[in-house]
């Protein structure tokens, strides 16, 4: 059973949403250890005052240990929908430090045809687009085994 790391954005209810809806198809899959899914948001250091540098600190050495200790990183690329493409800088972090650790990274896309930048697109292991089956093919996609599947978006 493989233990993930979810990165996402969970600054907001749409955002929390799709967490949870990733969540609920990782838990669902038979390959992945539903009780060792990492979710930052539910590890926030509440002994410290939220963005104290005490705070911060801990918040930091947590996810980059727990980035560490997963099977695999499983990524949200979707962020502000209302301002462009860009995926959120701390989950970005987080797939660059998968990828340097030699983690599998896979990603999830809510927004269909968004462009991928061409550094997460090499980096992937596999692609799911919820516009396409992407949370049904994430509860049955064989962690175990890992099987390529790239993403059809266009490339930057």
């Amino acid at each position: 059973m493989n233990k993930v790391y979810l990165a996402g954005p969970f600054f907001d209810d749409k955002q929390r949403e799709r967490v949870s809806q990733v969540v609920s198809a990782l838990k669902e899959n038979k390959t992945i250890d539903g009780d060792n899914i990492y979710l930052p948001q539910d590890n926030q250091s509440e002994q410290y005052e939220q963005f104290s540098k005490p705070w911060q600190r801990a918040v930091y050495l947590a996810d980059t240990r727990q980035v560490h200790r997963a099977d695999v990183v499983v990524a949200i690329l979707d962020y502000k929908d209302d301002e462009g493409n860009e995926p959120d800088s701390g989950t970005m972090f987080e797939v660059g430090m998968a990828v340097e650790a030699r983690i599998p990274v896979i990603l999830v896309q809510f927004e269909a045809g968004r462009v991928i930048n061409l550094m997460l697109s090499e980096s992937l292991t596999a692609f799911f687009d919820v516009n396409k089956n992407g949370l049904k093919n994430l509860s049955e996609y064989n962690f175990d085994i890992l099987e390529e599947k790239l993403t059809e978006n266009k490339i930057l």
